[in-house]
Order: C-alpha cells, then sequence, then structure tokens
C-alpha cells in the first residue's frame, strides 16, 4: 500500500453532529365510570379515580436508542467496500450517543481511496422522523426511491472536482418507523484523478443502507 495525501475536501469532511432530540410524549385518559354508578354514587367516583392511574393508550417508540454503527456492516461487507479498512470502524462522537451515532471506514489503497460512513438518528416519534425525512429528500437533488428498504429510502450520487481530483459521493437516507438511517459512500482515485463510477457508488452505499437498516431491525422492541 502506498501512502499518498489526501485532498483537504476529503480529510475535513466530518463536522460535529447536530443531535436532533425532542421531548417524549403519551396520552393519558382515566377509565370513566359506568353511567349508573356516576349517577348513583358521584362521591364514589371522586374517590375511586385516581388522577395516577394508568393510561389507556401509552405512546411506545418502536426505537428508544440508536444501535452500535460500528456492528451495523459484516465484516466481508466493509472489506467490499472500503479495501484495505479496518473491519472494526471508528465511531465518531456525538453529543447524544443514545439518539444518534455514527461510523466512519476510510482506506487508501494504493491510488484508489474509498469513504463509508453509517449514521443511525432515533427520534421521539414516527411523525418527527417522517419529517425529517423528508426535510433531507428536499435537500437534495436527483436520485430516485429504493425500494425495500425500511419503510422508505432514497439514493443520490453526486460528483465534485477539487484541484482536478474527482470525487463521486453517494447517500442513501432510509426511515423505519421512528429512526433514520443514512448512509455516504464516496471514492476517487489519485494516480487518474478520476472517480468511481456512478454504479459502484450507489450500488455500495445501497448494500450498506440495507445492511444497517436490518441491524437497526434487530434492536426493535
Amino acid at each position: 500500500m502506498r501512502s499518498f495525501p489526501l485532498p483537504i475536501a476529503l480529510t475535513a469532511r466530518l463536522s460535529p453532529v447536530i443531535v436532533l432530540a425532542a421531548a417524549g410524549w403519551a396520552l393519558s385518559s382515566g377509565p370513566s365510570a359506568a353511567p349508573e354508578a356516576s349517577e348513583k354514587k358521584p362521591a364514589e367516583k371522586a374517590a375511586t379515580q385516581s388522577p395516577t392511574a394508568p393510561s389507556e393508550t401509552q405512546a411506545v417508540k418502536t426505537y428508544t436508542a440508536a444501535p452500535a454503527p460500528c456492528d451495523a456492516l459484516s465484516a466481508r461487507t466493509v472489506k467490499s467496500l472500503v479495501p484495505g479498512a479496518k473491519t472494526a470502524g471508528k465511531e465518531i462522537p456525538s453529543t447524544d450517543s443514545g439518539l444518534r451515532r455514527t461510523c466512519s471506514w476510510n482506506a487508501l489503497e494504493e491510488y484508489e481511496y474509498r469513504w463509508l460512513d453509517v449514521s443511525f438518528e432515533v427520534l421521539d416519534t414516527d411523525e418527527a422522523a417522517e419529517q425529517s425525512y423528508d426535510g433531507r429528500l428536499e435537500e437534495r437533488s436527483g436520485g430516485g426511491a429504493v425500494p425495500g428498504v425500511g419503510d422508505a429510502a432514497y439514493s443520490v450520487v453526486n460528483l465534485t472536482t477539487e484541484d482536478g481530483q474527482e470525487t463521486r459521493e453517494g447517500v442513501v437516507v432510509a426511515r423505519t418507523a421512528n429512526a433514520l438511517v443514512i448512509v455516504t459512500y464516496n471514492g476517487s482515485d489519485f494516480e487518474s484523478k478520476k472517480a468511481p463510477d456512478t454504479d459502484e457508488i450507489n450500488k455500495g452505499a445501497i448494500k450498506a443502507a440495507k445492511e444497517a437498516v436490518a441491524a437497526l431491525q434487530k434492536t426493535q422492541g
């Protein structure tokens, strides 16, 4: 393996993670008494109906915490997508690891560079996750839906050029219940200055997203 300097855009691409967190919520309603009882014994009803009685309907979150992201992908997948990388990956520090966790793999093999991030983001409700998903979709142009991944998923691939060096990056965002899975996968060839083709990057990002969603769903409960 040959050492080769990385472009500034790649070495500085990680930024502090902003955690989305919202207060939990629950619907509560006390049990109602039968009409006859309420008419005959109003005093008893007031005495027996406790304000601390359990609610009939309780909001339950499908996912309560972000799983370990570095365990989301198999060693085989990491080796195929990021040749030369340590399969254990490196978890990126988060201000609230219960809500958002990210693992990163990157390596330079000869002149070929690959970078892969997998993030889990757990929100308070399904509706909040859906809004976040829709907002991310609006922020990106192009791309398309990825069927069969979570409740909804889309992918987009973009090409950037800096100082004559091309980098192609694919992003997949998937939603399942109240959680999001975000995969970022990019690559460059520092000898030819060209980027990998769109199909390679897109398929790689989708492959990682499918495994990450499956790993998240195993924590359901």
